[in-house]
C-alpha cells in the first residue's frame, strides 16, 4: 500500500463572526480572501501554501490567557513574525487586537485578536 500524500491546507479558528475575524487577519497578514460564506471564510498568502480558515462557533468561548484552572484552555495559538516588533503591535491594535496583560518574553509580544484567540508576534528578519 502506497503511504498518501498530506499537505496543511489551513489553521481554523473557531469564531461567532467569521467574516470579522478573517476581515482582521487580512489587514494583519495582507493575505487573501480565498472562500468567502457565511459560516466558513478562507485566507491564503497571494504566493500560495497553507493559510487560516474562520469558522462559525456560535457558542465560542474565548480562551484565557494565561491560561487557569477551570477555565477555557487555549488549545493552539499563531506566531506571527514581524520586522519590528513595537511597529507590529502599533499596526494590530488599531485593527482590532488587544495587548494581552500577561507578556511572559521580553521579545514576544501576546495578543488577542477580535475573537480573543491569542497570538503572538515576533520580530524575524
Amino acid at each position: 500500500m502506497t503511504t498518501p500524500a498530506f499537505r496543511l491546507s489551513s489553521t481554523v479558528l473557531g469564531t461567532p463572526d467569521p467574516r470579522g475575524l478573517a476581515s482582521f487577519y487580512r489587514e494583519l497578514l495582507g493575505w487573501e480572501v480565498r472562500a468567502d460564506r457565511e459560516e466558513w471564510v478562507v485566507l491564503k498568502p497571494a504566493d500560495g501554501g497553507p493559510g487560516l480558515a474562520f469558522q462559525r462557533e456560535d457558542n465560542h468561548v474565548p480562551p484565557t490567557w494565561p491560561a487557569a484552572p477551570g477555565e477555557q484552555q487555549m488549545q493552539s495559538h499563531l506566531d506571527i513574525g514581524v520586522g519590528d516588533l513595537a511597529a507590529g503591535v502599533q499596526r494590530a491594535q488599531p485593527l482590532g487586537a488587544t495587548l494581552a496583560s500577561y507578556q511572559p518574553q521580553d521579545d514576544v509580544r501576546v495578543l488577542l485578536d477580535p475573537a480573543g484567540h491569542p497570538f503572538c508576534l515576533f520580530e524575524s528578519a
